[in-house]
């Protein structure tokens, strides 16, 4: 496979490491870039394990919770450009859409596009509308629901991160504290339990290789890796992070002072895996001359 410059550049921006030496590890792996990340880990050169996928899309991400906060729903809505996301026309339809999930809870996004809008048409129909009007694309990505949940918090960080989770025992105060530490540190899971062991065997085997590079015994590197993989499932799961607001208490400990546990959250940031096309402008104008 051809090493492009485009694949050496998203490979820099992800791992932080020289242009010479993402050229070099992307021929290694025959341009797979993540085999060429995870290759690069191992010899610890990858300065950050950086997320894949740039957050390139826009749109809105809204959250709408029922009279008695024991229901609530999150919705994500993307356009082209920014530009759109702040017209009357885009906020009303994101929120109706909103209003839409929450009353009739539908299966999936197929379901959700076939159901009736305030204004009686379809959200399909409403959707090629405003397209035909505000000439740009839209879509209605994805949405979650939380039902008859003894307590629900909810954070929303602008318009484009929006958090939902659900707790056992607590209040809603309580669950908007965690709420807005989702929104802020990332976790991938609640708790340590929710590790996949596919996940673990893929990091120990990177940290085994890392700290194999040391030259120290076998039992050192044992007692290096085991540490890497606490340090590791501190960082991920809900449960073992510093709590944003008091980082001298971990999430868990503040969940137990309140008697309160978390049975799930959902995190959306607008556009997160979605990659825009890069356009070249001056390209881009003598097309459009053209």
């Amino acid at each position: 496979m051809a090493i492009t410059a485009a694949l050496v550049k998203e490979l820099r921006e992800r791992t932080g490491a020289g242009m010479m030496e993402c050229k070099k590890f992307l021929t290694e792996t025959d341009g797979d870039i993540e085999a060429a990340i995870e290759t690069m880990r191992k010899a610890g050169m990858a300065k950050a394990d950086k997320k894949a996928g740039r957050v390139a899309a826009e749109g809105l991400a809204k959250i709408k919770a029922s009279d008695d906060n024991k229901n609530a729903i999150i919705v994500e809505v993307n356009s082209e450009t920014d530009f759109v996301t702040k017209g009357d026309d885009f906020i009303a339809f994101v929120d109706s859409i909103a209003d839409c999930v929450l009353a009739n809870k539908p299966a999936d996004v197929e379901t959700l596009l076939t159901l009736p809008l305030a204004s009686g048409a379809s959200v399909e129909d409403t959707r090629k509308e405003l397209i035909a009007k505000i000439g740009e694309n839209m879509s209605v990505r994805r949405f979650e629901i939380i039902s008859d949940a003894d307590v629900i918090g909810t954070y929303q960080h602008g318009e484009r991160i929006g958090v939902m989770v659900e707790l056992e025992g607590g209040d809603a105060a309580l669950g908007k504290d965690i709420a807005m530490h989702i929104a802020a540190s990332k976790p991938v899971c609640v708790s340590e339990a929710d590790v996949s062991q596919d996940a673990l065997d893929k990091e120990r085997e990177i940290f085994s290789a890392q700290a194999a590079e040391s030259g120290k015994p076998e039992n050192i590197i044992e007692k290096m890796v085991e540490g890497r993989i606490k340090k590791f499932l501190k960082e991920v799961t809900l449960l073992g992070q510093p709590f944003v607001k008091d980082p001298d208490q971990t999430v868990e400990q503040l969940l137990k002072a309140n008697n309160a546990s978390v049975k799930r959250f959902i995190r959306f940031e607008v556009g997160e895996g979605i990659e825009k096309k890069e356009e070249n402008f001056a390209d881009e104008v003598m097309a459009q001359i053209k």
